[in-house]
């Protein structure tokens, strides 16, 4: 980590289709080696098939899925006398976008459907209603939040 500034946000620009801003930066972290028509390839088709399932808006559908997803807590290693503790803290609301977008991305990769693109659907539905793998991660790092609230009082 620098220790001289902090580093500068870099513009994103809306995604083409819907004009949204979060889309295109999960786009962007969906991306393999700067293949990016790939990638808005896999996110709109996935779309498509979320809104013939849902019959709803499918950027509404990817929002609430976000939402679900974001952590409200996390635990961060601090040493204090030698000891390392697991203390929890909040997430700031650009890390638990992040944090959200990694785990769909992480938890559609692993899933057993046929094309990325049934996979980040069905993630997405499951995460839209509480369910998957990116869920389980959240409720997750909750718990260990949770476990390790007796170290709350070494937060800096």
């Amino acid at each position: 980590m620098s220790r001289r500034r902090a580093a500068e946000k870099r513009e994103i620009f809306p995604d083409a289709k819907f004009g949204d801003f979060v889309l295109s930066k999960f786009m962007n972290s969906l991306m393999f080696d700067g293949k990016k028509s790939v990638a808005e390839r896999i996110v709109y088709g996935a779309l498509d098939v979320v809104e013939k399932k849902t019959s709803r808006s499918p950027v509404e559908v990817f929002h609430e899925a976000l939402d679900n997803v974001k952590p409200l807590l996390e635990v961060r290693s601090r040493r204090v006398g030698g000891a390392t503790y697991q203390i929890p803290m909040e997430v700031r609301k650009t890390r638990a976008q992040s944090l959200a977008i990694r785990w769909i991305i992480e938890g559609s990769v692993k899933r057993s459907e046929n094309t990325m693109t049934e996979r980040l659907a069905a993630e997405l539905l499951e995460a839209s209603n509480n369910r998957g793998a990116a869920i389980k991660k959240r409720e997750d790092t909750h718990k260990m939040a949770e476990a390790n609230r007796a170290f709350a009082h070494y937060r800096w």
